[in-house]
């Protein structure tokens, strides 16, 4: 069960007030419920770093940081700590974080900030951790919690301090806390960088430069003191300390190296002096915000020169290149023990390297201060950027093993990340972070790309992150372009995948243009039978779908299946999904008994080959699910739309993508079978889900208000049905176009919420101009097209060209046995609107045998309680009535009005209509006719 939400208000309020647990900001209110029993304060989220040895106070300096803070109210402000990398930033944060602790504040969290995703990430967690309302804790959802978390912040009562360390000029505003209900949050950043994104009306910049000639000695002293070194601080110490320019990392390294190799301060300094040439010419001193001075980085090679020298001898150097590739803020400890790393360790020590040698090496970086060993879950291994960022600079650009550590990172890859996603999460920054560092290293145009970068876009897609997917291929396809040209493979491939990120995003046409120059693109390089040019000619096949190409997404679909299963075989993944696609453009297109087929075929192969709460085998249930309803089957259907949306829950999470879409498929079901109480209050909420998750313009947005129109309809709230749907045609018309079959739907729900309305005339004109539309376009045996007909008898008959009405019904009558089959629920209610048209024209025996002849066998197929059939059987009853088979008429409308009040409720106009005609038929001989009912012919 879901926690309790917060309940939002709209209102006017311009400037922010707090009241209790209510909070505005804005046009927002937002009311709080209490947070919930069983959260244990404190709360700690992330790491945060060990007090350093002989740590320095810096009393003037914590003195601005407390100034800066008590100079404003109630607003957060965020003291940025901002200074060049190594002048003891998150020394000071961390500080502050344990005195926050000491103090008794309830929330402490230390967040990595280097990169967006890890910010969002870590608020994930915390909103988990102190269960904020409405967070779900899956990786799916990371970036609705973190946006939770943050409201949460904004009004909670409970003190809070938010540590962002590191952050960036990409740290984006809208990762930044800003408010504090009670005044008792609090929020400490680091950066190196002094512009204008470290200050602001909620932020206070406070410069950290390096230690103080004082400070530098003290620190010196103190730390010697501790490990018994204390005779190692000479004459030259002080100068040591101006060599290093007093920055507490420079000192902190040349500490170490000093009590590891038992070097006096003198003996240091001499080092130190006969390598400055060397290294000032791999890290050059540099002004502004992230510049690094020449003296860091020889301290910190100077500690690698003894690092090397321990057991086992000659591993430090080659670790120490590999780690600083990877996330700073940490990655899995198992990739020390991949083939790749090893194998590159044993070149690097001229002998076989094993798992546990690979782990000494990091030992001994840890004594050197160079690494930092942790016990976090997957993040064993961490680094300080600084650190990171000098040992790649010093590093020759031959010698990176930039492949090296992107073949261990696929090592690791989990095969299905839905079994891991914490493991994938932690790979995916990773690699995000390698990617970066990497460049163009990366992308071979004589050995092709690294599959890492494929896999990066494949896992942001797998997360639900597409807009991170579409970034990721918007960028890997202008690099391979540029690195290996417009027509290699490499190029080929990322400009696929783009078009599928397009997809994704709804972006049809954008996907649409791109595909149609890859798959040309392809034919000519590879040739038109080449397996991967199979793939964006399959992508291409289902965005005709999507823009309302049924006829040419089938003519592709079926030559591209063939192609599959002829030269990787009927099971393979490609050629499943080809079959799952094709089977959606059968649908379309009205051929409904070969989707199911299909998509039975596809969803037995994988329950066979794949395990039964795969993400594929899921979607393939749903889209089973889909066609069966249909067909027809949808009390069938219910059970299993029910079941795959509690495990697309539990598999994905609440917000991924494909929840939402098992959830409208549910609510459509619901609706479909009378339950529209239950579709309405599922829709309403998915409305806003959609929208807040995939944004209002997303196809899966429209067409889930689509869906809740007609739910309104069917629960008689007439006025708001026809609101949302001038809503829904403006925003298919807007994107789709005026002739996509999707905007002649919403067109058509129009004209019925018109019909209902009372606006006959106003409803036939918009019915005939959508008959129009579907014949020129979809052709005249498509069920929509049908539909159109349906509904323009409907109109004749209740404007009295009842004659005209009937040679309609007749012909999609005949047209519908011809093409459905007699148990279609689309040929039941067709025969109801027809036995209402052989009623008006005193055709009396040819109505009652037309609804008559519904028999069992379509009881049993489509379920007794199926909204048609019981609307079938209140007509029948009723002409029974009129026909004088008064024992007939009491016995089945008693059955009937029952029957309504079950499936629709007491106060459904279907069933009110139908009571009033129970009470008549003791006191007139002849009831008024049947209303006939407008058909509703929504897509999922």
């Amino acid at each position: 069960m879901q926690e309790q939400q917060g309940r939002l208000v709209r209102n006017g309020i311009d400037n922010s007030t707090i009241n209790g647990n209510t909070f505005q900001a804005g046009e927002m209110t937002v009311n709080l419920p209490p947070a919930p029993a069983g959260t244990q304060w404190p709360v700690v989220v992330g790491r945060i770093p060990p007090r350093a040895s002989a740590f320095q106070p810096r009393a003037e300096l914590r003195q601005a940081i407390d100034a800066a803070r008590e100079q404003y109210g109630t607003v957060v402000l965020s003291q940025v700590l901002a200074g060049g990398g190594g002048v003891g930033k998150s020394q000071l944060a961390a500080h502050y974080a344990r005195e926050a602790l000491a103090a008794g504040t309830e929330l402490v969290a230390w967040v990595n900030a280097a990169e967006p995703a890890a910010v969002t990430d870590a608020y994930a967690r915390a909103a988990a951790l102190v269960r904020v309302p409405g967070a779900s804790g899956a990786v799916a959802d990371v970036e609705r919690d973190a946006e939770r978390f943050l409201d949460w912040l904004a009004a909670t009562e409970r003190s809070w301090l938010i540590v962002l360390d590191n952050t960036t000029d990409a740290t984006p505003e809208d990762l930044w806390p800003t408010a504090s209900q009670s005044g008792r949050g609090r929020v400490i950043a680091t950066t190196r960088h002094r512009g204008a994104a470290s200050t602001g009306s909620d932020r206070a910049l406070v410069d950290v430069s390096t230690y103080s000639p004082a400070e530098s000695a003290a620190y010196l002293r103190e730390r010697m003191d501790r490990a018994g070194c204390a005779h190692l601080l000479d004459e030259h110490a002080v100068e040591l300390a101006d060599a290093l320019g007093r920055l507490p990392l420079a000192l902190a390294h040349a500490a170490a190296y000093m009590i590891n190799t038992r070097r006096s301060s003198g003996r240091y300094l001499e080092l130190l002096r006969n390598r400055s040439r060397t290294l000032d010419q791999v890290l050059p001193a540099r002004s502004g915000a992230d510049g690094y001075r020449g003296p860091v980085a020889t301290a910190l090679l100077l500690s690698v020169d003894a690092a090397q020298q321990e057991d086992p001898v000659g591993l430090a150097l080659p670790a120490l290149r590999l780690v600083a590739l990877l996330d700073p803020a940490g990655h899995p400890q198992d990739l020390w023990a991949t083939e790749s790393v090893l194998g590159r360790l044993s070149a690097a020590a001229g002998t076989p390297v094993e798992a546990d040698d690979a782990r000494d090496a990091l030992a001994v970086l840890h004594a050197y201060n160079l690494v930092t060993l942790t016990e976090a879950p997957h993040r064993e291994v961490t680094v300080h950027a600084l650190t990171a960022r000098a040992a790649r600079d010093a590093t020759p650009g031959d010698e990176r093993p930039n492949r090296t550590a992107a073949d261990a990172l696929i090592e690791l890859w989990p095969e299905e990340e839905h079994t891991d996603r914490e493991l994938a999460a932690v790979l995916r920054g990773n690699g995000a972070v390698l990617a970066e560092h990497a460049g163009d290293e990366l992308l071979d145009p004589a050995g092709g790309s690294h599959p890492l970068l494929h896999q990066l876009g494949i896992s942001f897609l797998a997360a639900g992150l597409h807009t991170a997917a579409l970034r990721h291929w918007e960028q890997l396809a202008s690099c391979c372009e540029r690195v290996a040209g417009a027509h290699h493979r490499d190029t080929l491939a990322a400009r696929n995948s783009l078009a599928a990120g397009y997809h994704s995003e709804g972006r049809y046409n954008e996907a649409l243009g791109l595909l149609e120059v890859v798959v040309a693109d392809h034919e000519r390089v590879l040739g038109s039978d080449h397996p991967t040019t199979l793939l964006p000619r399959a992508n291409l096949a289902a965005c005709y779908r999507e823009t309302g190409r049924t006829a040419e997404a089938i003519s592709l679909g079926e030559r591209v299946l063939a192609d599959f299963e002829r030269l990787l075989g009927p099971d393979s993944r490609n050629a499943l999904t080809t079959c799952a696609n094709l089977a959606g453009a059968y649908q379309e297109a009205g051929r409904t008994e070969e989707a199911i087929r299909l998509r039975e075929r596809v969803l037995a192969a994988r329950e066979r080959l794949l395990a039964p709460d795969h993400p594929d085998t899921l979607l393939a249930r749903s889209e089973l699910a889909i066609s069966y309803s249909k067909g027809g089957l949808v009390n069938k259907v219910i059970d299993i739309e029910e079941k795959v949306l509690a495990d697309t829950e539990r598999t994905l999470g609440s917000d991924h993508p494909r929840t939402l879409t098992a959830r409208a498929n549910l609510a459509a079901s619901y609706t479909e079978v009378g339950r529209t109480g239950e579709a309405i209050s599922l829709l309403e909420l998915l409305d806003t889900d959609a929208e807040r998750i995939l944004g209002p313009d997303h196809p899966k947005s429209v067409n889930i208000r689509a869906q809740l129109a007609i739910a309104y309809l069917d629960a008689a709230r007439t006025r708001e049905a026809i609101e949302l749907n001038k809503r829904v045609l403006a925003d298919r018309t807007r994107l789709l176009g005026p002739d996509h079959p999707d905007t002649l739907t919403v067109r058509s729900h129009l004209a019925n919420c018109y019909w209902y309305a009372g606006r006959t005339a106003a409803a036939t004109q918009l019915h005939e101009r959508v008959l129009a539309d579907r014949e020129r376009i979809l052709g005249p045996d498509h069920p929509d097209t049908h539909t159109a007909r349906s509904n323009i008898a409907g109109c004749y008959r209740v404007t009295g060209r009842v004659h005209e009405a009937v040679a309609i019904e007749e012909q999609t009558l005949a047209d519908r046995l011809r093409l459905l089959g007699p148990h279609h629920q689309d040929t039941v209610v067709t025969r109801i609107n027809l036995s209402a048209g052989y009623r008006d024209t005193g055709r009396l025996n040819e109505a009652i045998t037309v609804l008559e002849q519904v028999g069992t066998k379509t009881e049993h197929r489509l379920g007794r309680d199926h909204p048609y059939l019981v609307m079938a059987r209140g007509c029948l009853a009723t002409l029974y009535r009129i026909a004088g088979r008064r024992a007939d008429a009491q016995r089945l409308m008693r059955a009937a009005l029952a029957d309504h009040v079950r499936v629709f409720g007491p106060d459904h106009p279907t069933t009110v209509a139908l009571r009033e005609t129970s009470v008549r038929l003791a006191i007139d001989p002849v009831p008024p006719a049947p209303s006939q009912r407008p058909q509703q012919r929504g897509r999922r």
